[in-house]
């Protein structure tokens, strides 16, 4: 079962394309947010961090992702923000091959990526280079000289879909550690991180997985490296025994050592909430349904609206869950779909990027959503100065 429409508090007449950025608000949340605080922070205040079973939410959470990402139990761990987690992988990973210096990523990486390994290459001060090389040249990048590889698995502007496994394979067979963000992957495409063998992954929760802005990340290790990772920020938490107060740091076994601040409670409560829809959906049916989507979209779109150009592969099975098409003046055309309650968004430099999720979008939708579009487009509802001025979140 796919369609979860009911799960979803929805605004009437709305048609939402954009929960590849921010998922909607599932209707379970509401009260499990409420109760939580009313019947747990309220009633029982700090006693909540072990009757209402608040410190253990990060592993409890980190095991139901991880059954949507093929991770054994005990390999993901939920808390802080996605950057954070970026930055613990890549530090852990080039302590794993000292030797080297290259830390390899691509063009299609989600710019936050990119800034959190330069930062972390100035404050180590000790030769480490981050390379950067085009998505399709990422394979012949892959050399004896690199440390690390990490991809983001689908491109945020476009929608493509890096091959996790043959690249895991190369980075592998290069003596490289694999590194994957899974922040478009997670809730949206089957992924099995078992399977492929990398090393580590990371990933948010605010987008297919419904979690809310500003819902915690999570960091997966793989098992035969989890008691012997060196986290790079040893938070109080990931410490061995944290109420003894030890003043040197030894970290705790498994995947707990990866736990850095105090666990989001409010937020970690609404994600739990989220989770359950998943409960009853086939990741592989998702998958398929997704794709019809796209493809019905792609279809109508290129048929009605010529001035759209397809920016994302034409191949489905080289998209993640999105579709996004290129237009010179994307940003005003988005804000006028906006207006008329088709969400999607904008990325520069001329990217209108959709996404489809088929928890909550049919194929009615898309239709429906074609049809704006086409109306938009044909009669430059666009040009006009209200859609022209950039808001801070495009």
């Amino acid at each position: 079962m796919v369609l979860q429409k009911d799960f979803f508090d929805l605004p009437t007449g709305m048609i939402y394309l954009d929960g590849n950025s921010l998922g909607p608000l599932p209707n379970t949340a509401k009260a499990r947010v409420a109760a939580m605080m009313q019947d747990e922070w309220g009633a029982q205040l700090i006693k909540g961090w072990n009757s209402a079973g608040w410190m253990a939410q990060p592993s409890r959470i980190g095991d139901a992702v991880g059954r949507l990402i093929g991770a054994p139990t005990g390999s993901v761990v939920m808390g802080d923000t996605l950057s954070i987690k970026v930055y613990q992988a890549v530090a852990a990973a080039i302590r794993m091959r000292p030797e080297r210096r290259v830390i390899l990523s691509d063009s299609g990486n989600f710019p936050t990526d990119l800034y959190m390994v330069q930062g972390l290459i100035r404050a180590l001060d000790q030769g480490y280079e981050l390379r950067v090389v085009a998505p399709d040249e990422v394979t012949e990048a892959i050399d004896d000289s690199v440390a690390a590889v990490m991809l983001t698995e689908v491109d945020y502007r476009t929608g493509r879909l890096h091959n996790m496994g043959d690249l895991t394979k190369r980075a592998h067979a290069a003596g490289a550690i694999m590194i994957w963000d899974l922040a478009h992957s997670a809730g949206a495409i089957p992924v099995d991180l078992a399977g492929c063998g990398c090393e580590l992954a990371v990933g948010c929760t605010y987008k297919y997985l419904n979690g809310g802005p500003g819902a915690p990340a999570f960091i997966y290790v793989r098992p035969d490296l989890a008691d012997t990772i060196e986290p790079a920020l040893a938070g109080w938490l990931g410490h061995d025994a944290p109420f003894d107060f030890d003043l040197e740091y030894r970290p705790a076994p498994g995947i707990e050592r990866m736990r850095v601040g105090t666990p989001p409670v409010i937020q970690l409560a609404a994600l739990e909430a989220a989770l359950e829809v998943w409960e009853a959906v086939d990741m592989s049916e998702l998958r398929s349904a997704s794709i019809a989507l796209q493809e019905t979209f792609i279809h109508h779109v290129e048929a009605r609206v010529p001035q759209l150009a397809l920016a994302s592969p034409r191949d489905s099975a080289q998209r993640g869950s999105q579709v996004s098409f290129a237009f010179e003046n994307g940003y005003a055309a988005m804000q006028a779909l906006i207006a008329r309650g088709v969400i999607g968004d904008f990325r520069a430099p001329d990217i209108m990027r959709f996404g489809f999720t088929p928890l909550y979008i049919d194929e009615a939708d898309v239709i429906a959503a074609v049809d704006h579009i086409e109306v938009v487009m044909r009669d430059r509802i666009w040009d006009d100065p209200q859609y022209l001025t950039r808001q801070r979140v495009t």
